[in-house]
């Protein structure tokens, strides 16, 4: 007898059979002992065996036997009822909601069109849609409307038996074979029987245009052809398509609410769904899939689930990151068993799909080839399939993405299909790809710079910020790891997730992005390897320190810098304290940097020729502002010269700047000037516009300390550091520029405009806590003050040059 709602009773041959092996191999083994000592040496471990393995096949069987008795039946997903019997007869819509656009649409132009398809991805309601239609117009077709399901049994019907099917039904001779000639001839015996006669043709689940391809034109007069099938059929030539996609959310909520109504009455009182908020987030968890959306209405009616439950079962299935397990809710199972569209992919394409989830922005075919570890061939054809079943869909520079209304259900089939170790292996091999990439393209950002000019372009291979743009709302989505993943990020990932969050910084400090850089420094101190491997901490420490000194924090920079020395070993110490020691500069504290910036140099290795380099440029900085001009000269002479040596255009230039200050103090004018303007042709081949204007302030400055004749020349360049400066955020450069720039401004005669800059070095050097331009700024503006009638004074400058290093 059968259960209420359940299977029946599974069959008895599997329990018989189980039970006489049994029974079998005991009597063999009985039988065996009364034979002679060889016999039973032969026989008895193979009684033994037979008894064994038949005790293990009734278990097996039993055990299946009664999961089939405890196992719900299947709920009333379907919308179109089948026909009783093999005759193609109109079947009637059982359940169906919502489409009345669509419906309306279809219905007119199937009042004006001889055929018409009704085109979605599988499993949208194209077929629904098309029986509702079909039944509108019942009293329209008197003679006759006929439904045939080409996939019939899940195998779709070629042309051939398309044809035999409706000719059994209208009485015409059936095709000989599959050729040709033959289908063209029994498809016009098809049309000569029809002509004249009001019937409707519904051909359902149409996979390719060849089914009905034959059946092309129909009958000029009052014949119609309704089709429903996939995008295959869009193009197809004499057939006017309508193209219909998912429920809209009121739409998906009516069909969870009907499905509900139609399952017995729940144990517990449960809330409506049209008026819960939670069912809208469970149908678009659900990707708004009629089948599933239904399956899932009538089983949470049924079983008295309540809303909320459902839709954090699915977000914990969703959210939770790959590498992390989650236990399977039968809400999560029923949405992947009933996604037949899913399931009508290519076991290949199925697997792509769901490995395609652990991308969580657009990806290249690269980086899919990577995913997926497969020939880039065979993932094109992939590709192609998933796009052809609106699975996946095309974005800016070749690449591709899921669907976002797809994307919580490829989430919730790679959880339900890949095992933990799968899955992480595939977001290895995506983390090691896109970290490969990333570290090639950061190598090429020193050659090239700050961002160029966009007017230029280079190809995407060879362009690191294009590159960059382009994809990195993927590397940033692969670095920020979601809230509480950091700490448990899987070994094979960490150590190419860490080397993709140092290309990625690398590149965020090259375009100024501080605050998405300061977020990767913060994440990678979050994981476990941070706590593991004290260099990494180091690193991150480091990338810190240097960023709050890009935002004029030095004393936030040096906390930072004073851990990452603490943290680095020794190969990157020499880096921590270079920058420790910069810091200290900035503070003031010019013992301490040059400390900080020798051992830097003492740690270097001797091969690091660009790395001494940049610490001789550091110490030639700090003997600079403490007075010893000659000590100074020394190191920024050495310093130009190694990178001059190394090719390091944006090095050498540093240089030059600085020693523009160094000889300008000494008097050195020409000398000055003959760097200044070697600065400034080299800066011309680097696009840095930071230290562009560096240079420039420092040219200008020089310019009008030296020669106040050229005060013309002088504004113009300190005009031109200003133009690059106030595009960021006020810094000590700035105050210097404007202050020098009242200068040039006063030497022209301009009181006013000159007044009027200093006034604007005062309110910036204020603001960046720059002391000395501060104080030289008010005793100008003093000064003004005092001789604003006599038109033959002008404001002596007795203080020192304030030039950036």
């Amino acid at each position: 007898m059968t259960r209420p709602g359940g299977a029946g009773r599974g069959p008895r041959w599997p329990v018989l059979i189980a039970v006489g092996t049994l029974v079998s191999g005991v009597l063999g083994n009985l039988a065996s002992n009364l034979l002679s000592e060889l016999a039973a040496s032969v026989l008895g471990p193979a009684s033994i065996a037979l008894a064994v393995s038949g005790a293990a096949g009734f278990v097996v069987f039993e055990m299946r036997r009664r999961r089939a008795v405890r196992e719900t039946g299947p709920e009333p997903t379907d919308v179109v009822t089948a026909p009783v019997t093999d005759v193609p007869t109109l079947p009637y819509p059982a359940g169906f909601t919502g489409r009345d656009e669509h419906v309306q649409t279809v219905l007119g132009l199937l009042a004006h069109e001889h055929a018409v398809a009704v085109l979605g991805r599988r499993a949208v309601g194209t077929s629904a849609c098309a029986v509702q239609v079909a039944n509108l117009c019942r009293d329209d077709y008197p003679d006759g409307q006929y439904h045939l399901d080409l996939r019939r049994g899940g195998r779709p019907r070629t042309a051939r038996q398309v044809l035999t099917a409706l000719a059994g039904v209208l009485g015409t001779a059936p095709p000989a074979s599959g050729r040709p000639d033959a289908l063209a001839a029994a498809a016009a015996a098809l049309r000569r029987r029809l002509d004249g006669r009001k019937i409707l043709l519904v051909l359902d689940n149409v996979d390719s245009p060849e089914q009905v391809r034959p059946l092309l034109p129909p009958t000029a007069r009052t014949c119609r052809l309704l089709f429903a099938g996939g995008p295959a059929l869009s193009g197809l030539s004499g057939v006017v398509a309508h193209w219909i996609a998912e429920p809209g959310p009121d739409e998906a909520v009516e069909l969870f609410a009907a499905a509900g109504s139609a399952a017995p009455a729940a144990r517990a009182r449960r809330a409506d769904p049209r008026t819960d908020p939670a069912v809208r987030d469970i149908v678009d968890l659900c990707g708004r899939q009629p089948r599933t959306i239904r399956a899932l209405g009538y089983r949470t009616a049924q079983h008295g689930w309540r809303h909320s439950d459902v839709l954090d079962a699915l977000r914990r299935a969703v959210h939770t990151p790959p590498h992390q397990r989650v236990a399977v809710s039968p809400a999560a199972q029923l949405v992947t068993e009933r996604d037949i569209a899913y399931r009508a992919l290519t076991r290949e394409a199925r697997r792509l799909y769901r490995l395609m989830s652990l991308t969580p922005a657009p990806v290249d075919r690269p980086t899919i080839t990577a995913l997926a570890a497969r020939h880039p061939d065979r993932v094109t054809a992939l590709l192609d399939q998933l796009a052809a079943a609106a699975f996946v869909v095309g974005a800016p520079g070749d690449r591709y993405e899921i669907r976002p209304l797809l994307a919580a259900n490829a989430r919730l089939h790679l959880r339900a299909a890949e095992p933990s170790r799968t899955r992480v292996a595939a977001q290895a091999r995506l983390t090691r790809h896109l970290a490969r990439r990333a570290e090639r393209h950061a190598a090429n950002l020193a050659v090239l710079g700050s961002p160029p000019d966009r007017e230029w372009s280079l190809p995407l291979d060879d362009d690191p910020y294009g590159w960059f743009d382009l994809h990195q709302e993927l590397l940033l989505a692969v670095v920020r790891v979601p809230a509480g993943a950091a700490e448990t990020l899987p070994r094979r990932v960490r150590r190419w997730w860490f080397r993709l969050a140092v290309a990625l910084c690398g590149w965020l400090a090259h375009v100024e992005r501080l605050d998405e850089w300061e977020q990767v420094c913060r994440t990678v101190l979050a994981t476990p390897t941070a706590d593991d491997r004290p260099e990494i901490a180091g690193w991150a420490h480091n990338e810190l320190g240097v960023l709050r000194r890009r935002r004029h924090d030095p004393q936030g920079a040096a906390a930072a810098l004073t851990l990452a020395v603490a943290e680095r070993g020794r190969r990157g110490t020499a880096q921590a304290r270079m920058n420790l020691g910069l810091a200290l500069l900035d503070l003031g504290q010019l013992d301490d940097a040059v400390e900080h910036l020798e051992l830097s140099r003492r740690h270097r290795s001797s091969a690091d020729r660009a790395g001494h380099a940049l610490t001789d440029l550091g110490l030639g900085a700090a003997q600079l502002a403490r007075g010893e001009l000659d000590t100074a000269h020394h190191h920024l002479v050495r310093a130009a010269n190694t990178f001059r040596s190394v090719g390091d255009a944006r090095g050498y230039a540093a240089a030059l700047t600085n020693l523009v200050l160094v000889h300008a103090t000494l008097g050195e004018h020409l000398d000055a000037a003959q760097a200044w303007r070697a600065a400034l042709r080299e800066y011309e081949s680097v696009n840095d516009p930071t230290s562009r204007a560096a240079a420039l302030l420092n040219a200008g400055a020089t310019l009008l300390t030296s020669a106040p004749g050229q005060a013309r020349a002088a504004y113009e360049l300190l005009a031109e550091s200003r133009r690059l400066r106030e595009a960021g955020r006020p810094t000590p450069g700035l105050a210097r520029t404007l202050l020098y720039l009242g200068d040039a401004a006063d030497s022209l005669g301009d009181r006013a405009e000159a007044r009027r800059h200093w006034v604007d070095a005062a309110s910036v050097a204020e603001e960046v806590h720059d002391e000395p331009v501060l104080a030289a700024a008010d005793t100008r503006l003093d000064d003004s003050d005092a001789v604003r009638d006599a038109s033959d004074a002008v404001p002596g400058d007795s203080d020192a040059v304030f030039g950036d290093t």
